[in-house]
């Protein structure tokens, strides 16, 4: 998940919050991590990632190795892998590292692939963000759908 963070830095904490919405609901929030798997935080994060996709196609738009939008992968990186390891009955540290790395490695690799796509082999930008939408949304899709939260929420 880590890695798709790379690509879009909400579409992850959007696609794993909407899933914990469905399956391990909290009525009430005793831990922070439990505010993430709220009705409302779902949705926020939602439209932020919509409006996060829109905006990538404006002109002027600074990229994503910029250091705020580097630090911001990251940290959405490791949120999301201390939330989804937390959800599977993980190790909550373990899987904050690998989602911020998958979320470093996602960012530079598919940075550095867009721009070959778009200035060396002469893709135009826009065709290339919508196909990295797609690949974002679809694989961070698939990955969250086969997560199996745990029985028992790990505390």
């Amino acid at each position: 998940l880590g890695a798709t963070i790379g690509m879009r830095a909400l579409a992850g904490p959007a696609l794993l919050s909407r899933k914990l919405v469905r399956t391990t609901p909290v009525n009430e929030p005793q831990r922070p991590v439990d505010y993430f798997i709220q009705q409302p935080v779902a949705t926020a994060l939602e439209v932020l990632a919509a409006a996060e996709i829109l905006t990538d196609k404006l002109p002027g738009v600074p990229n994503r190795t910029v250091p705020v939008q580097f630090v911001g992968r990251m940290v959405s990186g490791g949120s999301c892998g201390a939330v989804l390891s937390e959800a599977e009955g993980q190790s909550v540290l373990a899987g904050s590292l690998a989602g911020g790395v998958g979320a470093v490695a996602g960012t530079l690799v598919t940075f550095q692939l867009r721009q070959w796509l778009t200035h060396t082999a002469g893709l135009p930008d826009s065709v290339v963000a919508l196909a990295e939408d797609v690949l974002c949304v679809g694989a961070g899709w698939a990955i969250v759908n086969s997560i199996e939260p745990a029985r028992q929420r790990a505390y």
